[in-house]
């Protein structure tokens, strides 16, 4: 599913209950996470309607390296030689996707957790689990990326390590991938919160890394599950604070 505009000149794709995103900036693209093995599809569905081509791509930055956020970036990389670019923590992860750590065992989420299976049967249905590991990625840490649309990195550790945010300060927006969603793939339950423990490495931390979101200011945040966020990142991370952890 595409949904052009969701900030200034950036497009959101959700696959399988998983959004990813096409950052335009002067004719040239960035793809911030690249959801699940079939978003490729979906990504040259995604071109043409936003009347680009793979020749715009420029670059693909991580969020972080989960398998749902890593889907097509190892093609990306090799078939339209454009970099992967990744936090410096994360780098381990993008070569063995399914090696992160987590607070308690998916497999309880699934079990206990009835709201959740249509997330799960969607992982299923489109090879999530099994993402090809990258090959070569650049490193990132902070400052300004060289890449379209020269977002800054907000270090949002907890869900992973290595996670980041991307502000977008002249589009008035943050694209938190998985730092805060709208929708928990885990437990099924919706309005803003941090990820459950079956797939943050530490909670603890993913609370506090709140404080960094809100620090933007950002109108709208653009989150790796679940609809956009229009109510502000200070409110949206009061309200995942309130709701605390799962």
């Amino acid at each position: 599913m595409l949904q052009m505009n969701v900030a200034p000149g950036i497009h959101r794709i959700e696959d399988a209950h998983t959004n990813w995103y096409l950052v335009e900036d002067e004719g040239r693209l960035t793809v911030v996470d690249t959801g699940v093995r079939t978003s490729w599809d979906s990504l040259h569905e995604a071109l043409p309607a936003i009347g680009r081509t793979p020749a715009d791509i420029a670059a693909v930055v991580l969020t972080h390296a989960h398998f749902d956020h890593l889907g097509f970036a190892e093609r990306a990389r090799a078939e339209l030689s454009v970099p992967v670019f990744v936090h410096e923590n994360d780098v381990p992860l993008t070569r063995h996707p399914l090696q992160y750590g987590h607070e308690r065992p998916r497999s309880v989420y699934f079990a206990t957790q009835p709201r959740a299976l249509p997330n799960l049967a969607g992982f299923l249905r489109t090879r999530a689990f099994f993402p090809p590991p990258v090959q070569a990625v650049r490193r990132y840490d902070n400052g300004r990326l060289p890449v379209p649309g020269t977002p800054s990195v907000v270090f949002t550790p907890g869900h992973t390590l290595g996670h980041c945010a991307l502000h977008f300060p002249e589009r008035d927006a943050v694209i938190a991938g998985d730092a805060v969603v709208t929708l928990d793939p885990y437990t099924g339950r919706t309005g803003p919160r941090i990820v459950a423990r079956a797939a943050t490495a530490d909670s603890e931390r993913a609370l506090r890394s709140l404080d960094a979101l809100a620090a933007t200011g950002a109108s709208t945040v653009l989150v790796g599950h679940g609809a956009p966020w229009t109510g502000g990142a200070v409110e949206m991370a009061a309200l995942a604070r309130a709701a605390g952890v799962q």
